[in-house]
């Protein structure tokens, strides 16, 4: 067989002549950089600061922290109506984390809050206010609608003292 059937048969083989040999042991200086390399080296400092400005970073944190709560209210809507307005356990603990959670929030503003500093932080901490009390308000809502608030004069009605009859009747007559 001669070599140019070989090289058309099998485009993969190498033939292992001395030229070949000399292309390995070649100066890795002369070989050519890999795609997006960069020989310049790290990153200045100058370059990484306007990249990532730090400041920047956590004023946007601090929003996102503060508007979380609003955007729990249309998964806490979605909730309050799966859960339905009868009295039983599932809906009861549902209205219950309703409760809980916006009132340990209001209770950890300055926790959640302490990592923020800023001219913006009274801002960010009164809709994080909002947006808990928004949440509570709901969870009352939602305990009116399920007839757990005494709103009404008749869930009074241990409380209220007895009428004292003004006279007695028995049989026909009045006695005083």
């Amino acid at each position: 067989m001669s070599a140019k059937t070989v090289n058309k048969r099998f485009k993969w083989s190498l033939e292992s002549t001395r030229s070949n040999k000399s292309l390995i042991t070649t100066d890795l200086s002369t070989l050519a950089s890999p795609p997006a390399y960069s020989t310049s080296g790290a990153l200045s400092h100058s370059e990484v600061t306007k990249k990532t400005d730090t400041s920047h970073l956590i004023v946007k944190k601090s929003w996102e922290l503060a508007l979380a709560p609003l955007k729990q209210v249309p998964m806490n809507l979605f909730i309050m109506y799966m859960a339905g307005n009868s009295i039983s356990i599932f809906p009861i603990m549902m209205v219950g984390m309703l409760f809980l959670r916006p009132i340990q929030a209001l209770f950890s503003v300055n926790s959640t809050f302490k990592m923020v500093e800023n001219s913006n932080a009274i801002g960010q901490k009164c809709v994080y206010l909002l947006g808990n009390l928004i949440n509570i308000g709901l969870a009352l809502y939602k305990c009116q609608s399920m007839g757990l608030l005494p709103t009404h004069s008749s869930d009074w009605l241990a409380f209220i003292e007895p009428q004292a009859r003004q006279e007695y009747l028995g049989g026909g007559m009045l006695l005083m």
